[in-house]
This record gives structure tokens, sequence and C-alpha cells, in this order.
């Protein structure tokens, strides 16, 4: 499967973007799929994932403030930011994978598949 991420872009502290991650070449709906994040200097680190059971996990600093959903109908992930803060500026990848297992769904090296990436900036 091949994943296009999309959606970033520059916003205020305290703004919203959604993001889009559309998946082609395989069916959303056998895959488990997961946003991450890295900014400059850092490790890419989990941001939330949703399972082809719709079980959903964040990671701490962003619950409450984003909310990832799938369409399956459109072969396609979201991530819905709001409130956005300044530390969440970031490359934001897309990610899928169809062998998870719950336990793992927040760890990069359960993912095979990645997009290329969508920059955020969060700025005023």
């Amino acid at each position: 499967v091949q994943l296009q991420a999309s959606g970033g872009g520059l916003m205020q502290p305290g703004g919203s973007l959604r993001l889009a991650c559309l998946a082609s070449g395989g069916t959303l709906n056998t895959y488990d799929m997961a946003w991450f994040r890295q900014s400059a200097g850092k490790e890419r680190e989990f941001v939330a994932a949703i399972r082809r059971s719709f079980y959903t996990l964040y990671e701490d600093d962003v619950k409450g403030r984003f909310t990832i959903s799938r369409d399956n109908s459109k072969n396609t992930v979201y991530l819905q930011m709001n409130s956005l803060k300044v530390e969440d500026t970031a490359v934001y990848f897309c990610a899928a994978s169809s062998r998870t297992i719950q336990s793992s769904i927040h760890m990069a090296n359960a993912y095979a598949h990645w997009g290329q990436g969508t920059l955020v900036t969060v700025s005023s």
C-alpha cells in the first residue's frame, strides 16, 4: 500500500488543522493506521493510532486535542488537530500495518508502510 499525507501548513497557536492520509494500492480496512511526528533534532514519536476495529490510542500530550478517524470507503485516515501548540510543530507521517497487535500500535517498528510526511508549523 502507498500512503500520501496532506493537509499540513502554517497555523497560529490555538488554531486547527486536519491532516489526511490517502491509501492506494491496498484496501484500507485491512490495515491498522497511525500518525507519527518528528521535529527537528528529535526522534520520531507516536501521535495516534486507529485499528481496523476502530480502537484508538493517543499520545498523552494530544489527548483531548487531536482526533484520529478513518473513512474506509474513501481509503483515507484523518488527524483532526485542535488547540494547536508551538510544540506540535513537526513533520507528520502516516503509517500502515496489516499485522500489529494492540500492545504495539504505538511503536514505529510495528508499521511497514509509511507516507512521505506533511509539515505542520505552529507559530505566531
